[in-house]
């Protein structure tokens, strides 16, 4: 072999030596940064493996919205789920897990192993399945043993339920008093320092006093209060604080869009009237632009001034961009959790300039408030018949049968406790997110 010869082929296994190990230290980046932390919630680590198996977990399950932004919220609240559980010396057995896992693989009709399978056919590993019903049951342990002693259920509750099955807890109504703060771009941590004080107060006296003379709200000239309101028409957030707080007792602040609350709980009643049906509200929306300087406040005084109705604010605002004044009709669900917390104290025709958002004041007017009811679907008897002829009359006997069991003592009891647990819970989580150190890595 000559010497040109030996050259080349050394020439050419040093260049085969360098593409390997170009090639075997991007698997081994790769792989780092697959298994690498993304986020540190306490003192625990979520992997971007965790995070791309939950996405993929959660589109399998056909969930709604961004699941890229769901699977993050879901696996820091799953670790703080967890540490909770561990601070409380709750450990899931193997035996509660496999039953756990049993009963979700139920949901979509399979035993455990096969839905195992199945969801392994999408790359989504077993332990990412047990994990997620892990943390589910681990907080479940949680919730019963910190609030379970606390929740009774009398018997009065239950017979007060039972009189209108379809709508349990409607019933009940809460009076609060307010305290909303603005909370203006760079002013955030003043509003919030000063929210904390606030949250602090004792009795309804102090609140009052301090309610006229920091809120923003219309409210402040009635120390903050506001009238009785139906749990039905309170965003998620005040109904937790209606079965969380006591009477005389004031919540912790609550950061919104260009403001912070704080609420005190004067009162529940349970013997309110009952809603039957959910409701959908109609609202008109007007962006004033200077936050809350004296023109726009000006601006929104003419507005009230002038205007008994959503109609009027059209005739004062002539002019405007249409961007500028909107009037929308949401489900009480899709409300916006600031809007929502405004006109849940409005009656039609009343208003609101307590929330700003960056430089804009948006001043809210309620229009109305009706019932939300969902289209029926024909029946397959009454699609048979012809248009204009009457239908056939229901037999007795096949409508008793075809209507729903009364549930029992125990089942509505059990409802009521689990309604108020719930409460418990999302309240007790929203807590230890607030003071969990949760970093991106």
């Amino acid at each position: 072999m000559t010497e040109a010869t030996m050259r080349t082929k050394l020439s050419l296994a040093t260049a085969l030596a360098l593409v390997l190990t170009a090639a075997t230290l991007g698997l081994q980046q790769a792989h780092a940064e697959s298994f690498g932390p993304v986020l540190q919630v306490n003192e625990g680590i979520i992997t971007g493996y965790e995070l791309e198996q939950r996405k993929a977990f959660l589109k399998l399950l056909n969930a709604p919205g961004d699941t890229d932004a769901q699977a993050e919220k879901a696996l820091i609240e799953d670790r703080i789920r967890l540490d909770a559980a561990r601070r409380a010396g709750i450990v899931v057995s193997d035996a509660a897990l496999d039953e756990g896992l049993t009963e979700f693989a139920g949901r979509a009709n399979m035993d455990k192993d096969t839905f195992i399978t199945e969801i392994g056919k999408a790359g989504i590993a077993p332990e990412t399945f047990r994990d997620f019903v892990r943390a589910g049951i681990a907080w479940r342990e949680v919730v019963r043993a910190k609030f379970g002693g606390r929740v009774k259920i009398s018997e009065s509750e239950i017979d007060r339920a039972m009189s209108s099955t379809a709508e349990l807890g409607q019933g009940t109504r809460a009076l609060f008093s307010e305290i909303i703060l603005p909370a203006p771009p760079g002013q955030e941590a003043e509003a919030m320092a000063l929210a904390e004080k606030l949250s602090a107060l004792q009795g309804s006296a102090a609140f009052a006093q301090a309610a006229r003379t920091y809120s923003a709200s219309a409210s402040r000239d009635q120390g903050g209060r506001i009238n009785w309101t139906p749990l039905a028409d309170l965003p998620p957030v005040l109904r937790n604080l209606a079965l969380s707080l006591k009477p005389g007792e004031a919540s912790k602040p609550l950061q919104g869009n260009g403001a912070v609350a704080v609420f005190m709980l004067q009162a529940i009643d349970e013997n309110g009237p009952v809603k039957k049906d959910p409701e959908r509200v109609e609202y008109a929306q007007y962006l004033i632009p200077g936050g809350r300087s004296s023109t726009a406040l000006a601006e929104a005084a003419r507005i009230t001034a002038g205007a008994d109705t959503c109609d009027d604010i059209y005739t004062l605002a002539k002019g405007v961009p249409a961007s500028q004044l909107t009037r929308i009709t949401q489900s009480q669900a899709q409300v916006p959790a600031d809007i929502a917390l405004e006109l849940a104290h409005l009656d039609p025709g009343e208003s609101s300039a307590a929330i700003v958002r960056g430089d804009t004041l948006v001043y809210l007017m309620l229009c109305k408030r009706e019932k939300d009811l969902p289209a029926a679907a024909p029946t397959a008897e009454a699609a048979a018949t012809p248009a204009g002829s009457a239908a056939p009359a229901a037999d007795a006997a096949g409508a008793a049968a075809a209507a729903p069991a009364a549930p029992s003592r125990d089942e509505v009891r059990l409802r009521l406790l689990n309604q108020r647990l719930s409460a418990y819970a999302e309240s007790y989580l929203a807590d230890l997110i607030a003071d969990a150190v949760i970093q991106r890595r």
